[in-house]
């Protein structure tokens, strides 16, 4: 059966959109798919520093190199989510995406955990491919569900981050325990991320039909040998981007050349899009989304310290010992922001709801300069952790943990508003292209991250964990104040944003 007579037996667009209730049924099908892939994700990425950091088990790399590694690893990760995003809005539309990068990832992770000393890079390289063309589509296909003005929208998407969470939640702990436990051990914290992509993409294949003409190919009007051979070309070029990337990952100083590029070359495109809608409104509100992606590269720089330095500050220097209770820190580095996320998120939109009632909401913009604020607080406080530590270079995973609660605010106030915000301000047709930018600022972020967590390793191998200790929180102490004057700035500047989004809320 062919994409176009499927789509044609299956519920129309309208019927779709005009869903009763708070959510439409489909939302919660994509909230399955998207929470096992984000296991997936999410348990790897747990893992990837500490096991690349691993004297013993691991590829035994010093903490500046697997920093640098986790940073480049994690970018082109992000960047092919920009590339994916291009191909599924041109070519492929965005189940058939969906579907060729959920069958790359499991291949990728079953490499890895076949032989994880000897194959950890071709299969992050697989890896990579497959989450670039995943990761755009599935947001994309949510904000399909939702006929434009929708007010219903922005709790869609709050639902939607519960269920990227819960899988983060579910991935951190398990991989984590899984691959550092004795009886275990990394093949099986890499076999686990195969399998739960292998749930998601038979969760997908089931509920498919259900989205209707959501996400189908952008030219079922061109003869099908036309579109198959166009569709069959993505392939083909992304396979043969292999080497190159896997070449890329194995020195990081070629990473720094396709970073430059990639960034440039993505902004021009931008503007090329940009400057070919014919309504100034288009253009102003496409102007707003760019200056919130140039906002998130500065944040995910911060933020995604967790998968690097904070994880190796954790493997390290923390006491094993939360609230009591006998715990591997990385454990608590891996869940603790999606646990937090999953209890104050619901939170939290309540009390943005009650403020909206009494008109006192803060609108988008003002959140995301109040997310930079609690960023700043977050990285103070995980400075603040050196003032307990004792003799041989050991802190409180207490207050560190507290840290993490107050970063997941910060999160909140910006990214499940980011991904609505940027299937609002986006046109139709620029819907996957403007998802990949969001996630290209990842990309930046994460390189950004890696960089800066190598800067806080102590060059030394031998050095002191005492020495690691005042390393790290010399640098938080700094990134502290980088997102207090960002959040500063951003809310002055609050107003001149407001303008370019016009209607949008």
């Amino acid at each position: 059966m062919t994409e176009q007579n499927s789509s044609a037996s299956a519920l129309s667009l309208a019927e779709i959109q005009n869903f009763e209730g708070k959510y439409p049924k489909q939302l919660w099908y994509l909230f399955l798919v998207e929470m096992w892939e984000r296991f997936c994700f999410y348990g790897m990425r747990g893992v990837l520093t500490i096991f690349m950091a691993d004297q013993l088990l691991g590829l035994a790399l010093s903490d500046k190199e697997a920093n640098l590694k986790y940073g480049a690893i994690q970018a082109f990760v992000y960047a092919f989510t920009f590339i994916g995003g291009i191909f599924a809005d041109k070519i492929l539309g965005f189940k058939k995406s969906l579907v060729f990068g959920g069958i790359v990832m499991v291949l990728g992770n079953l490499l890895i955990a076949y032989n994880p000393h000897d194959y950890f890079f071709f299969g992050i390289t697989l890896s990579i491919i497959g989450t670039g063309f995943f990761k755009p589509n599935i947001s994309s296909m949510v904000g399909d569900l939702y006929v434009e003005g929708d007010p219903r929208r922005d709790a869609g998407f709050g639902l939607f981050y519960s269920g990227i969470n819960i899988g983060a939640l579910l991935g951190g702990a398990i991989c984590v325990y899984l691959g550092t436990s004795e009886d275990w051990g990394w093949n099986y914290a890499f076999l686990a991320a195969a399998i739960v992509m292998v749930i998601g993409l038979i969760t997908f294949a089931i509920i498919r039909k259900s989205l209707g003409p959501i996400g189908n190919s952008p030219l079922l009007e061109l003869p099908k040998t036309k579109r198959t051979t166009r569709e069959i070309a993505v392939y083909v070029g992304s396979l043969l981007s292999l080497p190159l990337i896997y070449l890329m990952i194995r020195n990081t100083d070629y990473t720094d050349y396709f970073m430059y590029t990639i960034g440039p070359i993505a902004i021009l495109y931008f503007l090329y899009e940009m400057f070919k809608e014919k309504e100034v409104k288009a253009q102003k509100k496409l102007l707003a989304a760019f200056t919130f992606i140039i906002f998130s590269i500065i944040f995910w720089a911060f933020f995604e310290q967790s998968g690097g330095s904070l994880a190796l500050f954790a493997k390290d220097n923390l006491h094993h010992s939360l609230l009591g209770i006998e715990i591997n820190p990385n454990i608590v580095n891996n869940t603790s922001n999606s646990l937090f996320v999953i209890i104050f998120s619901p939170i939290l939109g309540l009390i943005w709801l009650a403020m909206a009632k009494k008109k006192i909401e803060p609108n988008t913009v003002m959140k995301f300069g109040i997310g930079f604020l609690f960023l700043a607080a977050a990285f103070y406080t995980f400075y603040y952790t050196r003032f307990f530590a004792d003799v041989e270079g050991l802190t409180s995973l207490n207050l560190f943990t507290f840290a993490y609660l107050i970063i997941t605010f910060g999160e909140l106030c910006l990214s499940p508003i980011g991904l609505s915000i940027m299937t609002k301000l986006s046109p139709k047709r620029l819907s996957g292209m403007m998802m990949g930018m969001w996630f290209l600022a990842s990309a930046y972020g994460q390189y950004a991250a890696g960089l800066l967590g190598a800067g806080m390793s102590s060059p030394d191998e031998n050095a002191t964990l005492v020495t690691k200790l005042q390393g790290y929180t010399e640098g938080y102490y700094q990134l502290s104040i980088y997102a207090l004057i960002a959040g500063a700035l951003l809310i002055i500047v609050s107003p001149l944003i407001r303008k370019l989004m016009q209607d949008v809320k």
